[in-house]
């Protein structure tokens, strides 16, 4: 065949195109089973997070979160983690929602009260540094979600736990995050629509 033919062009393109093809699968496949791993234990991570606790390697995280993690429980595509912390009962809930430039997501641990939030972590696909992608890398604006009320008073039938540009109840809202006004209402909609999940497991006694 002639090497400067269409035909021969048609076919070299064709058979390059289904080796790169093989390769990257095969690449795939290999990869894929550490790939699931890591984001396991970075799940696992963040529920340690929500749970105030961090500053742990790999290996002391995967023995931490088995110690504390109970059981899990899928309501509505979401997880509820049964917790024991120092003797405590927490449960921490999972919820996403939509930021500025794309999906967050977030983990709140509750007291057994199930009503008083013990900590909480927030995570982002693609939020701004230094505004949006607060909610993740600001551990102290995390902290100010501790001892904060899910509802408001014996009201159980709403969710009331937010956050807020200008805060009026200290007791269920937490301040935005500066110059991050969309995303933390992303992280409003997500706290009320993702808690709302739940409402008929928080109301339980």
């Amino acid at each position: 065949m002639k090497t400067n033919s269409n035909s021969y062009t048609i076919i070299y393109s064709a058979v390059i195109v289904v080796i790169v093809a093989f390769l990257l699968a095969f690449v795939y496949q290999t990869l894929k089973p550490r790939q699931d791993a890591n984001e396991a234990l970075d799940r696992k991570k963040q529920v340690l997070y929500s749970l105030n606790i961090r500053g742990l390697d790999d290996k002391a995280a995967e023995a931490k979160y088995s110690e504390v993690v109970k059981q899990e429980k899928d309501v509505d595509g979401q997880k509820i983690y049964t917790c024991n912390v120092n003797g405590q009962t927490k449960y921490v809930f999972t919820m996403t929602g939509r930021g500025l430039w794309g999906g967050i997501s977030g983990f709140i641990a509750v007291n057994d009260d199930k009503n008083t939030v013990y900590g909480a972590y927030f995570n982002h696909e693609g939020e701004t540094a230094g505004l949006g992608a607060e909610i993740k890398d600001n551990v102290k604006w995390q902290e100010k979600f501790q001892g904060k009320k899910i509802f408001n008073g014996k009201n159980r039938s709403n969710i009331v736990l937010t956050v807020k540009k200008e805060v009026k109840d200290p007791t269920t809202q937490v301040d935005a995050v500066t110059g991050a006004t969309l995303t933390s209402n992303g992280v409003a909609n997500m706290l009320h629509d993702g808690l709302g999940k739940f409402i008929k497991f928080l109301n339980t006694k």
